[in-house]
């Protein structure tokens, strides 16, 4: 009888123990990225027998939270506003520093703080890999090789020139040269390009030199190339050879019968990266070109329209005042600067782990590892299980309130009947009491 009496008491503690998750779910109805907790129950065994020495248990709350549900995403106006799509975390810490601890989020509710550092709601500050100047990042698979976001330390500083892409037409009807050409002629003003372009390419200290293109038609489907600079004193060396005149590169290119480029038949020196040493003692970074794929149209093209510049690119130059941060769909952070340019500087990571349900809850709406749930795996957004990141998106609460609502009537209507036990075995108890009189 008196087991009787403590599975009641036991009921009575499983289903408060129920109605404080209901109570939790409710509260974080419009929680961005928060995972409902599921009341689960298990069964507390005294000695195992049945019959007519039976022992009463009880019951015991188990809850469960369900980490691996996907809330729906929603659209959100801000562009740091980031949500997951498919499994995996936003890794983030508690502080700035390398000491402060990790924990794993779905919280993309990210904002510059007055530092310019993103941070979510609960203050967790996002982590990353910071790009080099080619846009690469170095994996190593631990959370020390990421830093926290920040973008406004851009200020004022300065980028070199590291990249340049150009999509352009030579005009295949162009006039051939009929006279002797020598490697350096259009460089030194000799021979006359058939067309040329110059772009504006920058010095690690911000200075701005100018690079040429000069393109020679020199036969059919066949153009001399030199990449120099003006004036050629800016420069001093490339790839450890001297300069003359500025002459940078050069060398031979060879279009296609449809126009496209013959990038197998050209010389390969042209498509080389420009390595510029300046005179001015400013540090330079291997300008890397863009003028097409072999036998396409996303580059260099010859068609009978006027020789023209399609489009083109140059990164680098002085870096101003940031007046926005974007993160792109592929995970990548960038500043936009109040110039209308723009650096990227970081890439997102997504954390996945083997068994997400058993992820430790911590303040802030976050999760930290434990032995159940195994080891975090640091990857790009997309790759090896871990889902991609959406800009202009929120993961919203997985809590139903209809639900919810249904619960609570259940553990209201249990905890009612187990109180129900204790009072009936209080009346029996009673009746044993007053056999005595």
């Amino acid at each position: 009888m008196y087991s009787a009496l403590f599975s009641g008491v036991s009921g009575l503690k499983a289903e408060a123990a129920a109605m404080a998750t209901v109570g939790d779910n409710i509260a974080n109805i419009n929680t961005v990225g928060y995972k409902s907790v599921d009341a689960q129950f298990s069964t507390m065994v005294a000695d195992g027998k049945t019959g007519p020495n039976y022992v009463a248990g009880g019951v015991n709350a188990a809850p469960r939270a369900l980490i691996s549900q996907q809330g729906q995403l929603q659209a959100s106006s801000s562009s740091t506003d980031l949500g997951i799509d498919g499994q995996g975390f936003f890794v983030t810490r508690s502080g700035k520093g390398a000491d402060t601890s990790v924990a794993l989020t779905r919280a993309g509710s990210f904002t510059p703080d007055k530092e310019g550092y993103l941070r979510n709601s609960a203050g967790l500050y996002l982590q990353g890999w910071r790009l080099d100047t080619q846009g690469n990042y170095n994996n190593t698979g631990s959370v020390n090789g990421l830093e926290p976001i920040r973008l406004n330390d851009l200020t004022g500083t300065a980028a070199s020139t590291s990249s340049l892409t150009l999509r352009a037409n030579l005009k295949s009807t162009a006039t051939t040269f009929a006279g002797t050409y020598v490697a350096g002629n259009m460089a030194t003003g000799a021979v006359a390009p058939t067309w040329s372009r110059s772009f504006d390419v920058y010095d690690a200290q911000g200075g701005s030199h100018q690079m040429t293109m000069g393109y020679l038609k020199t036969g059919p489907n066949t153009w001399q190339a030199e990449i120099y600079m003006q004036p050629p004193g800016d420069v001093s060396a490339s790839n450890g050879t001297a300069v003359t005149n500025g002459l940078m590169q050069s060398g031979t290119i060879k279009f296609n019968p449809d126009g496209s480029l013959d990038k197998a038949n050209s010389t390969a020196a042209v498509f080389d990266p420009v390595v510029p040493t300046w005179t001015n003692g400013a540090g330079a970074q291997p300008i890397v070109l863009s003028l097409g794929s072999d036998g396409k149209l996303d580059g260099l093209t010859q068609f009978n329209t006027d020789s023209s510049a399609i489009n083109y690119t140059v990164n680098g130059g002085k870096l101003g005042n940031v007046a926005s941060v974007q993160v792109s769909d592929t995970g990548k952070v960038s500043a936009l600067f109040d110039d209308g340019t723009s650096r990227t500087v970081f890439q997102l990571p997504v954390a996945t782990v083997p068994n997400p349900n058993a992820l430790t809850r911590v303040s802030g709406n976050a999760f930290a590892v434990s032995e159940q749930s195994g080891s975090y795996a640091i990857n790009a957004p997309g790759s090896l299980g871990a889902g991609a990141i959406q800009a202009f998106k929120l993961e919203a609460s997985t809590s139903d309130l209809a639900q919810e609502f249904t619960n609570m009537i259940r553990f209201q209507r249990a905890y009612s009947a187990a109180s129900k036990i204790i009072t009936t075995v209080d009346d029996m108890l009673q009746e044993v009491s007053n056999l005595k009189r």
